[in-house]
């Protein structure tokens, strides 16, 4: 895949908007899949109750088996043959993998997420609710709003008996939330072995943005480490023979704080500071944790040796020591050429049931399209859940009026990824 930067994506998707908007006659609506759609929105709201009552955060096994149980029930009951995996690190709850082998010629993924953030006791506090056109819930936006959306696409298609695919895939993993460290090889192994993958994050509620979205690039996400060792010596009685590491690490914090406006694709930001030891000594160790943000492939790796660069050439305390580690977690997302054409026909899709869609060329926060894109052999396009907003906060809701053009959007656009 030809990775372009975010600037040259938003180029891109500006064009396509333009092509679309100028030199293409509007198509008539799918009837059948949209009297299905219709037809599916109670089922959807329904399922969308039930999961919200199971609170799965992260670390939450037992919640996140019920999960397992529920999308691996549905998926069986839509004829795909299943199996579950451990997470390989983290909590180590189950990542559920169905598989449909059809008649035609593309290999097609769709994956999501049944972790949130929230902790145990959270529906005591911020229980499931409607209200008017919204259904508050914690989690019910990101990501169970996409599993909903992904699991009634597949009964529609199954029970109107499309086939026209060689294998349809289904990922659901226990920990995007803390960023897929157990699930994130197999998403890219997985995704390597087929065409397309469609991921299931929600898209914007259009009460508070312009308007719905898919998503062509995601920043990776990394975490620097700064630790500095100096000397412990009493503050009192010989503060003068001690090397105080609190001290030096404040200003490696502060004179690396600018190095990534100098490195093209990578944000860091100083985040936590911490030191050891009782309020009477020298501090002998400090350390600090950097949020490091890339759209870039490979900045990531620039921005390392700017920030050892700047630290081997400076420091305040002399006979301190500073070490500097980073490490990457979710990779970024950028959709290329590929992606983009592909989101262009989903514009399109869109268009035949006078909806808009937008293509947003970058987000600050991660997502496992950057594991499914990883290699670049699969096309890979974000954001095909439901319109929703308060994302990890108090009152996380999605838009009821969102749910049938979304299941037509993802329907109508696995037929025609089926034609290719």
């Amino acid at each position: 895949m030809n990775r372009r930067l975010p600037g040259a994506l938003s180029a891109l998707a500006v064009a396509c908007s333009f092509v679309l908007a100028s030199s293409v006659a509007q198509a008539a609506p799918d009837a059948r899949l949209l009297a299905a759609a219709e037809k599916a929105q109670p089922a959807v709201i329904d399922n969308l109750k039930d999961m919200v009552l199971i609170e799965s955060g992260s670390l939450n096994v037992d919640g996140l088996t019920k999960m397992a149980d529920v999308v691996e029930g549905q998926l069986k009951s839509t004829g795909f043959k299943t199996e579950r995996r451990k997470a390989t690190a983290g909590a180590g709850a189950d990542i559920v993998v169905g598989t449909l082998k059809g008649t035609g010629k593309r290999k097609i993924m769709l994956q999501a997420h049944m972790d949130t953030v929230y902790p145990a006791g959270i529906l005591g506090t911020q229980p499931y609710k409607v209200d008017g056109g919204r259904i508050y819930g914690p989690g019910i936006a990101d990501d169970k709003g996409g599993i909903a959306v992904m699991l009634a696409a597949l009964r529609i298609l199954g029970d109107a008996g499309w086939r026209d695919y060689d294998t349809l895939t289904v990922l659901f993993n226990p920990d995007e939330e803390v960023g897929s460290v157990g699930s994130g090889e197999l998403i890219s192994t997985l995704a390597d072995q087929h065409d397309v993958v469609l991921s299931f994050e929600p898209t914007a509620a259009k009460s508070v943005a312009k308007g719905e979205a898919l998503l062509l690039g995601a920043a990776g996400i990394a975490t620097a480490t700064l630790e500095v060792k100096g000397r412990a010596a009493h503050a009192g009685a010989a503060p003068e023979l001690g090397r105080n590491a609190l001290y030096e690490l404040a200003y490696q914090m502060l004179q690396t704080k600018d190095v990534p406006k100098e490195t093209p694709g990578a944000t860091l930001n100083w985040t936590v500071a911490s030191a050891n030891g009782p309020l009477n000594q020298i501090t002998a160790k400090a350390q600090a944790l950097g949020d490091i943000r890339i759209t870039q492939p490979g900045a990531e790796k620039k921005l390392e040796a700017a920030l050892r660069s700047k630290i081997d050439s400076s420091k305040l305390i002399p006979d301190t020591e500073t070490t500097l580690k980073v490490e990457v977690g979710r990779p970024a997302f950028l959709a290329g050429e590929k992606g983009a054409a592909l989101a262009a026909k989903a514009q399109a899709i869109y268009k035949e049931i006078d909806r808009d869609l937008a293509l947003a060329p970058m987000t600050g926060g991660g997502t496992d399209a950057g594991f499914a894109g990883r290699s670049g052999k699969a096309t890979v396009v974000e954001s095909f859940g439901l319109a929703g907003f308060g994302y990890h906060a108090k009152d996380e809701y999605i838009e009821v009026d969102s749910i049938v053009p979304r299941l037509y959007l993802v329907t109508r656009l696995l037929t025609e990824i089926g034609k290719q």
